[in-house]
């Protein structure tokens, strides 16, 4: 099989992320909770895993690290504490679930959206200026759109929010590891994302970057101030209640010190690299329509398709088949395929990660071909 699904989770991992995982289930503890020697290492290694992740995302407190679910838990925190019944919140046009479904939870919120074209920062971020400009009380925006892997201005929407005093929440799930991302230049409120992507750890990880005190979304136990009936006032136990998830942390840890090692940059440039030779060859290809930025600045390692004759759930399967790994059908955006005009057929999305290669692209441009010319299109 040939994986391309890493925008939904980078199944392959670093070989030190599976060994430490195992090695937690049979000599890890809870932290905080006892004195002996699982329970302390259980502390020391959720404790390297906050510092090695705000060496990687520049973040001076490693107590401002907390660790989450998955980006949508952090996501919920972060519109629980500063959205409001009657908040004004700007968002992008290219906004995951995890983002909106939240907000319109939230009774009589305005909700606005800063529509640019697709691949288009500038116009991304002259929207957002003109809706900051109408008054807001916050402002969300994915750093990279998930269907598409269009980069968004965050760093520019992000002064423009601090020139307007504005708080901003940042969804880095396609862009955190696979991205450089500073939090401290960067000034948002909250910055979430997941651990099971672009940081390659395990599944059911992810991290809240704070740059305020947030409302805590669950209450409980937390092995500090026990005699309280309040959640803490202090980071991150404000926020972690209940048993953390060591196996998943010790994972997190091997796969935040991987990109470390490998480094971002270097990272995103094989990610661009092979993206622009998929999304090149798939131009070439009779009724392929292929959604590449002509900026390669502009775009990380997501490319969406469509192929004319194919229902896009239907070519999704017929490479499933062939031994393709990839997603079918609205990626749970449907705000971004809006946004792009693809609503109502959705696309086919492939994401890489750092261990695709150029061989696995060039079979997929085969398979491609072949099916484009008829080979074994449906009836």
């Amino acid at each position: 099989m040939i994986y391309l699904d890493s925008a939904a989770t980078t199944m392959q991992k670093p070989a030190s992320v599976a060994r430490a995982s195992a090695w937690a289930m049979e000599h890890l503890a809870s932290p905080g909770r006892g004195g002996h020697r699982p329970a302390m290492a259980a502390a020391e290694t959720a404790f390297a895993c906050r510092e090695e992740a705000a060496k990687l995302f520049h973040v001076s407190q490693p107590e401002r690290v907390v660790f989450t679910f998955n980006a949508t838990h952090g996501l919920n925190i972060a519109i629980g504490t500063l959205a409001k019944p009657g908040s004004r919140v700007v968002i992008s046009g290219y906004e995951h679930n995890a983002v909106t479904r939240p907000l319109h939870g939230i009774p009589e919120l305005e909700l606005r959206v800063a529509r640019g074209p697709l691949f288009d920062p500038q116009a991304t971020l002259e929207a957002f200026r003109r809706e900051l400009d109408r008054g807001a009380d916050l402002a969300v925006c994915t750093h990279v759109s998930n269907v598409f892997g269009f980069i968004l201005p965050v760093e520019e929407i992000a002064a423009l929010c601090r020139e307007k005093g504005v708080a901003l929440i940042v969804d880095a799930s396609q862009s955190a590891g696979c991205l450089p991302l500073d939090f401290e230049a960067l000034g948002a409120a909250f910055v979430a994302m997941p651990g099971h992507k672009g940081l390659y750890g395990p599944q059911g990880t992810g991290l809240l970057l704070c740059g305020m005190d947030p409302k805590p979304l669950l209450a409980g136990g937390t092995g500090s101030e026990s005699r309280l009936q309040t959640m803490p006032a202090f980071l991150p136990d404000r926020l972690e209640a209940g048993t953390h998830n060591m196996p998943g942390l010790a994972g997190l840890l091997e796969g935040l010190r991987f990109v470390r090692r490998r480094g971002v940059e270097n990272i995103a440039a094989q990610e661009s690299l092979l993206i622009r030779h998929l999304g090149e060859g798939m131009e070439r290809i009779p009724g392929a329509r292929v959604f590449l930025a002509q900026d390669p600045m502009a775009q990380s390692g997501v490319l969406s398709f469509q192929i004319e004759g194919w229902d896009c759930e239907a070519l999704g399967d017929a490479l499933g088949e062939r031994g393709f790994a990839l997603r079918a059908g609205l990626h749970c955006a449907p705000l971004a395929h809006e946004s792009a005009g693809t609503l109502e057929q959705g696309t086919v999305r492939a994401s890489l990660s750092v261990f695709n290669t150029h061989r696995e692209t060039e079979k997929l441009l085969r398979t491609l071909r072949t099916l484009a010319s008829g080979g074994g299109a449906p009836s």
